[in-house]
């Protein structure tokens, strides 16, 4: 089941890389589009590549479910991140855009970091979490929601991470929050807490991804949103959840988590592809929250 799952959660990385250059396709044969002219944007979303580019996204979010379920969070949420180094390659064949060395030595600390997380990761911990972990976590999401809502009143660069980051978080919450249903049957989903505070997260990020989107760096939102979604679940996965590294393996999961993730952040320009050339928004989120909230991946 371990070798299924981080199988899942590859595929859900390879799912959401190709999504994006998909969706970039679509935009960019769209012709010109702007955030003003709806029109323009809906003749975007209804291209066949985008259109397929979203298929990828709601497949890759269930892959990343089933690797939700089976693995720590600290290796599910560094594959996540490592669909940057899958846009950047489908890019470089696609689209024809350039690797430069820095970033075809990041897509390689990217697989090797991977690679070390899978020999080392442990067994994943408890499922069903205590009654006061989904209020901690609802809690947190309220604080994050506020705190993303002023955030959109800070000047330049400062308002791009803030919000960057309150948007990676939440799709923490929503990897923290999916990580604990006890299984997937629609009819219990429903009686679980987990269930909405999914729902939630996902909505919740994605507003205020699309914020970060509007008035900054993409390259700067995307490293922001990258570290959100990865530290803080890995830690809290850690000390709350159970999740360890095999005995003796320590350093070795410590060293993949650093590698893929830093590798992730050294191609977070990557997340410029769905943006061009409309300024709406672009893949680099995590597909939880675009498969629940799908127009702006």
């Amino acid at each position: 089941m371990l070798v299924l799952s981080l199988c899942g959660a590859l595929a859900a990385a390879v799912c959401f890389g190709l999504s994006s250059v998909l969706q970039a396709v679509g935009m960019r044969g769209a012709g010109p589009v702007s955030e003003l002219e709806p029109k323009s944007m809906v003749r975007a979303w209804l291209t066949l590549p985008f259109l397929a580019g979203v298929g990828l996204d709601l497949l890759g979010f269930g892959f990343e479910l089933v690797a939700l379920r089976h693995l720590p969070l600290f290796l599910v949420q560094a594959a996540i991140a490592s669909a940057l180094a899958v846009t950047a390659i489908a890019a470089a064949v696609v689209m024809k855009e350039r690797l430069g060395r820095g970033e075809k030595c990041a897509v390689a600390a990217v697989c090797v970091g991977l690679a070390l997380l899978g020999v080392s990761a442990g067994p994943e911990g408890a499922n069903r979490a205590h009654t006061d972990f989904y209020t901690a976590l609802a809690a947190c999401l309220i604080g994050l929601a506020v705190l993303g809502a002023g955030a959109g009143r800070l000047p330049g660069r400062w308002r791009t991470v803030t919000l960057g980051l309150c948007a990676g978080l939440c799709f923490g919450v929503l990897a923290l929050a999916a990580r604990t249903l006890p299984e997937l049957d629609p009819v219990r989903m429903v009686r679980e807490p987990a269930t909405y505070l999914v729902a939630a997260s996902s909505l919740i990020a994605l507003v205020l991804w699309t914020m970060a989107l509007s008035g900054g760096s993409v390259t700067t939102a995307t490293a922001a949103m990258v570290i959100g979604e990865t530290v803080l679940p890995a830690v809290v996965g850690v000390v709350v959840l159970g999740d360890e590294a095999r005995q003796g393996w320590v350093p070795v999961a410590v060293g993949g988590f650093l590698l893929a993730v830093g590798g992730a952040l050294a191609l977070a320009r990557f997340g410029e592809l769905g943006n061009a050339p409309s300024g709406t928004a672009p893949r680099a989120a995590p597909a939880a929250g675009r498969a629940s909230a799908e127009t702006a991946p």
